[in-house]
């Protein structure tokens, strides 16, 4: 069997700027969650079997105390925020298994069931279905891969490493040399994708690698001031691999099979009916 793993949060948000508009009878807006069910009623026609969703059902998460410039949920369109708990019920009424995480976050409940479902000998492929860089570090080999649907990409260890120049394992190590501005960290000053692929691909981790730059012989430019920094920031850097690494010992289920599809609740209906009355109206560029 092959798991399906899919970003809610992701794919709220890119329906919400991909499609128009949608209001139902009541003026809510649904446009987005529409258009997310839309996208897993399909994969499911597809033929997928086992199938779990993970939403951000709070934007802010543990690591907002960890690093106050973590992102928040400041500047969300109040009408993409207003669908998230909407998402949350229609895909439970569709008969779909939903983690909706609030102290964690869905990057986190992807990473645990990619390693609960890759770990169970009668899963073939683990499909998790997000682009997102974070995810990149629970990829295995062939087996374990990151699906992105929108332009149909598989990304596996190989992927990873031809587009990162670092294996999985090291992925948290890097996004700490480097930072994610998505997630409101910065990196290290002087620290690039290039230099930080470079020292990790010998390296792998931050602690391995030595203080001396003399004794790195790797092709990175300017290592006498890369070491120094990091000599400087190691706690620093420690922290931001800390924000990086997802959390996979989540208990989120015990078997692979309450991931199986068994059809929609009889609540689905009461959805569909709203989704399908919608009014579609204006893009999100006004016209």
């Amino acid at each position: 069997m092959d798991v399906h793993l899919i970003d809610g949060t992701y794919e709220l948000f890119r329906y919400f700027y991909a499609l128009p508009s949608a209001r139902d009878l009541e003026g809510r807006e649904v446009g987005a969650v529409r258009g997310v069910i839309g996208s897993v009623l399909g994969l499911i026609n597809r033929g997928a079997t086992h199938v779990g969703v993970a939403t951000d059902h709070v934007i802010e998460s543990f690591r907002n105390r960890m690093w106050r410039g973590y992102k928040t949920g400041a500047g969300v369109d109040p009408d993409l925020l207003s669908q998230f708990g909407l998402l949350e019920e229609a895909l439970t009424a569709l008969g779909v298994v939903v983690w909706a995480m609030v102290e964690e976050e869905a990057d986190d409940a992807l990473a645990a069931a990619a390693r609960i479902a890759g770990d169970d000998p009668a899963v073939q492929k683990v499909l998790i279905c997000t682009p997102d860089k974070d995810l990149a570090q629970c990829v295995r080999g062939t087996r374990v891969v990151q699906w992105h649907r929108r332009t149909n990409k598989i990304v596996d260890e190989a992927g990873v490493v031809a587009k990162f120049g670092v294996r999985p394992v090291s992925i948290p190590d890097y996004l700490a040399l480097v930072g994610d501005s998505a997630d409101g960290y910065p990196g290290l000053t002087g620290w690039g994708a290039k230099s930080a692929a470079a020292v990790l691909a010998k390296f792998e981790h931050l602690e391995a690698i030595p203080d001396d730059p003399s004794t790195w012989h790797v092709n990175a430019a300017n290592s006498g001031t890369l070491a120094r920094t990091l000599a400087r920031d190691r706690k620093l850097v420690m922290l931001f691999r800390e924000l990086a690494t997802l959390r996979a010992d989540l208990p989120l289920f015990d078997l692979v099979e309450a991931l199986r599809w068994t059809g929609p609740t009889p609540a689905f209906r009461e959805f569909a009916t709203r989704f399908d009355a919608a009014v579609v109206g204006q893009d999100k560029r006004g016209r």
